[in-house]
């Protein structure tokens, strides 16, 4: 294959991922957008995610509350959000990242030493990303049981809203933070690190598996700011997958980390202050 050739396939390749991309990320924002304006109709009495027939309509596609307690099938709604949230937040962020193994599979592949497909390790971040709702749901359910969340999602204790905001702006200076963000900034390094590109699918699951690993370390913090802010509020679920993005792609990350930080520790204090 000439190298003419190549590059149009490179091109052609990178306009495919990144279609592939926008579009997953385009339906996760369209689901989450759809279950945020359900949410916001309910009444402040049904008592937030434990309240919801989650599998009821009223006919004109939104949810319809009834108080009772949780059920499986609310369980398993609730895992399916944050798992839809979490590839509307974090999939941008990893584009970088899939495009590299693409491109230089592309180039295996002319070279007659194919690498496994790129949706593998896309595959596989995404795969880390929903264990990691998995857990984010086991959260909510324990706050909601616990009488902790409001009907807005949102933490119903200053207190406890004032301790998140500066656990999680402390974990912006922590040691495990910066590591976790030189592997997401540096995408090439952190193939090198880990053995390069892989030929057997399994393989490349793991890969893409252990950079969304690398990943949830650099922002499961910030994956708690949502039950300050709200699980269903639509500007901060944006906000934080924005701050993400900045934080990994501006080359001082980890000033730009540890200043939102300081913030977060501040707007804690003042929060805690407020509620005592």
């Amino acid at each position: 294959m000439s190298d003419a050739i190549l590059r149009a396939v490179l091109r052609r390749d990178r306009i495919v991922i990144l279609g592939a991309v926008i579009t997953l990320v385009a339906l996760a924002w369209a689901y989450i957008t759809w279950l945020a304006a359900g949410m916001d109709m309910l009444p402040a009495e049904s008592g937030g995610m434990a309240g919801m027939n989650m599998s009821g309509s009223d006919g004109n596609g939104l949810l319809v509350p009834g108080i009772r307690p949780w059920s499986i099938a609310d369980i398993l709604f609730l895992f399916s959000m944050w798992a839809i949230m979490m590839i509307g937040m974090m999939l941008p962020s990893a584009a970088p990242m899939i495009l590299i193994y693409s491109g230089v599979a592309r180039q295996a592949l002319a070279r007659g030493r194919p690498f496994a497909a790129t949706g593998w390790f896309a595959g596989g971040y995404v795969l880390a990303w929903t264990g990691f709702a998995l857990l984010a749901a086991a959260l909510q359910w324990a706050l909601e049981s616990a009488l902790l969340l409001a009907p807005d999602m949102t933490i119903s204790s200053h207190v406890l809203g004032g301790l998140v905001l500066i656990g999680v702006g402390l974990y912006q200076w922590t040691p495990l933070k910066e590591n976790c963000l030189r592997q997401c900034q540096t995408p090439l390094a952190f193939i090198g690190r880990h053995g390069g590109f892989r030929r057997e699918a399994v393989q490349v699951l793991a890969l893409g598996a252990l950079h969304g690993l690398y990943c949830i370390g650099c922002c499961w913090a910030l994956m708690t700011l949502l039950f300050v802010g709200g699980v269903m509020n639509l500007f901060w679920i944006a906000g934080i997958a924005i701050f993400v993005m900045i934080e990994k792609m501006v080359p001082t990350g980890r000033w730009f980390s540890r200043s939102a930080g300081a913030i977060l520790v501040t707007c804690g204090a003042l929060l805690l202050a407020n509620g005592s």
